[in-house]
């Protein structure tokens, strides 16, 4: 070795009695047994100075955590604290040598390995750490989130909020920056966590033994699993569609049918779930579809059905005549000769139809614009506008819970416009009508409605303000017509929309935000950009991509500020990563 790769640590018999120092590059050396021993002086824990800890019978104790490390090794027993950087260490005529140079680099294989076991243990800094030391990295974000999947879908539980929520997130990297995406991925990964705490591990079933069962009586099957709640008959007859190479596209399908079979499973959340597990898929790869596509049966074993509860039934009985509606969709992917809308298709009034209070005649109105021919794509766009809508104009004077309401109505929608962007599956049709009657049901909650956003006091220096501004507004309680006066002038001002997409992800990213603002978030940045590709071409874009902006800020507002810990969990991985002194040493 060369002699610039070693620093003094100054002679045995001083480190002796003063028992540990530190030197330079912050390496604290430790007088060990008839020698020396030498690790990074930073706790690889929260980053406390180890100089400061004590050491006896070898192992190293942090004071601060009681983290404990194998001084010569720099092996920690306790799992939470990470291994410590190991100096090699020589003695020369009496005085004590440390070589600058760590024996231990944390390769991409030991992150990915401190990101699996902070997953099954459920430990935020770990995970944490192991994130943002893979994102430095250079490791696709793909790749980190593909862990979090394939383990997420290995517990028993199967797919649930916190696997929406890491793929919510997945979906929006590309609105975010850097600390954004290192957020954005901390979030879901630790929510994946949370949820697999305590659990076993998930076995699948297998597949059917191979009999060219046609995919037709699959579906057939799978339907009629689903109709009795006879999760493990679907997982077996899901895997073996699998076995047997049908495509995601097909196995979509095949689900989502049955998804549709009862109306409005579970508030929504079935079918959003579903198309949350589809668009992941979708980014990881077909390999892991019996796993992710597995993981969504158990959601099969007991959804409440909407057809048996009482809104849906009285004092309006709106269950037949959805069915008699269900009757009249097209049979196939073309549009009815026969039947063709007396007008031009007005979306505008379409929109107001919806958020009207007249269900059977927006049941007939949905049901002529199929049969006209109206993309069933384009109709779940605007069901999802309208269920924005709701959000836009919710009056603070509600019940707090009642948020949750209009928000389960939207999440819906865009789940329903996402598959119908993907299939032309008529059945699945039936969905927009159960996205339309919640929009109705969630009608006097925009009764009185909240005005329009107030943006005049904004004006005067929108144009030039910066969008932490939002920020700090979002730092009180009860801003949320503040804040949406604020983003409507940033809209109005002609500004470049990229920043404010950015700042909404952390306002989001910076809270300790529950599962319903995760999705909130996504549901609008991907409708905006629905609604954005289609300007100049769409009379309603322009304002149904401002919509999107605005209802998510004053749901995001509402729930704000929070204790802000997860986040704080984060930033103090990225500081020890750069190697930055969290705690002074002298």
């Amino acid at each position: 070795m060369r002699t610039e790769d070693w620093i003094s640590a100054g002679t045995l018999e001083q480190l002796k009695s003063d028992g540990a120092k530190v030197i330079k590059g912050g390496i604290a050396v430790f007088a060990h047994e008839d020698g020396a021993a030498a690790v990074d002086n930073r706790c690889p824990h929260l980053g406390f100075p180890l100089h400061l800890g004590s050491l006896c019978d070898g192992i190293l104790t942090c004071h601060w955590h009681h983290a404990r490390f194998d001084v010569c090794s720099g092996g920690t027993l306790d799992p939470w604290a990470d291994d410590a950087l190991a100096h090699d260490v020589k003695i020369e005529n009496g005085e004590v040598w440390v070589n600058a140079d760590s024996r231990q680099t944390m390769s991409i294989e030991k992150l990915n390995q401190r990101l699996r076991e902070g997953l099954e243990q459920n430990i935020g800094i770990v995970i944490a750490k192991a994130v943002v030391g893979l994102i430095e990295a250079g490791v696709s974000e793909d790749e980190i989130a593909r862990i979090g999947i394939l383990y997420g879908t290995s517990q028993s539980d199967g797919w649930g909020s916190g696997l929406t929520i890491l793929a919510a997130m997945r979906n929006v990297l590309p609105k975010l920056d850097k600390q954004g995406r290192i957020l954005a991925l901390y979030h879901g990964l630790v929510h994946v966590a949370r949820a697999g705490a305590g659990r076993a591990p998930r076995r699948l079933l297998g597949p059917l033994p191979s009999a060219g069962t046609s995919a037709e009586r699959l579906a057939d099957w799978y339907r009629s699993c689903v109709e009795v709640r006879d999760s493990q008959g679907a997982e077996k007859v899901l895997l073996t569609a699998i076995a047997s190479g049908s495509s995601p596209d097909r196995l979509a399908e095949m689900m989502l049918v049955a998804v549709t079979d009862h109306f409005y499973l579970d508030g929504g959340h079935t079918f959003d779930f579903h198309n949350k597990a589809f668009e992941t898929l979708e980014a990881i790869g077909p390999d892991a579809a019996q796993f992710i596509l597995a993981a969504l049966t158990p959601l099969m074993r007991n959804p409440s059905r909407s057809e048996e509860q009482h809104h849906w039934q009285s004092p309006v009985d709106l269950v037949a005549p959805l069915k008699r509606a269900f009757e009249r969709l097209p049979r196939d992917n073309s549009p009815s000769q026969a039947a063709v809308l007396d007008s031009p298709f007005d979306e505008g009034a379409f929109v107001e139809r919806l958020l009207g209070d007249k269900p059977l005649a927006t049941i007939q109105l949905l049901s002529d614009a199929l049969q006209g021919g109206i993309a069933p794509a384009r109709l779940a766009r605007l069901i999802a506008l309208a269920a924005a809508e709701r959000i836009a104009r919710f009056h603070t004077q509600n019940d707090f819970g009642d948020w949750l309401a209009v928000l389960h109505t939207f999440t819906y929608a865009h789940a329903v416009h996402e598959r119908l962007l993907r299939s032309q599956e008529p059945l699945l049709y039936r969905a927009l009508f159960y996205g339309a009657i919640a929009i109705y049901h969630d009608r006097f909650l925009n009764v009185p409605r909240a005005p329009k956003p107030k943006q005049d006091e904004y004006k005067a220096g929108i144009a030039e303000a910066p969008t932490d501004d939002l920020l700090s507004l979002l730092d009180r309680r009860q801003q949320v017509e503040e804040a949406a006066g604020w983003v409507a002038a940033y809209l109005d001002s002609g500004r470049d929309h990229a920043p404010l997409l950015n700042t909404l992800g952390h306002c989001l990213l910076r809270e300790d935000a529950e599962f319903h603002s995760f999705q909130m978030y996504e549901a609008a940045v991907a409708e905006y950009d629905h609604w954005r590709a289609l300007e100049g071409t769409e009379a309603l874009a322009g304002r149904a991509a401002n919509t999107m902006l605005i209802a998510c800020t004053r749901y995001l507002a509402a729930h704000a500020p929070t204790a802000r810990e997860m986040p704080h969990t984060a930033r103090i991985a990225w500081r020890l990563h750069r190697g930055e002194r969290l705690f002074e040493s002298e």
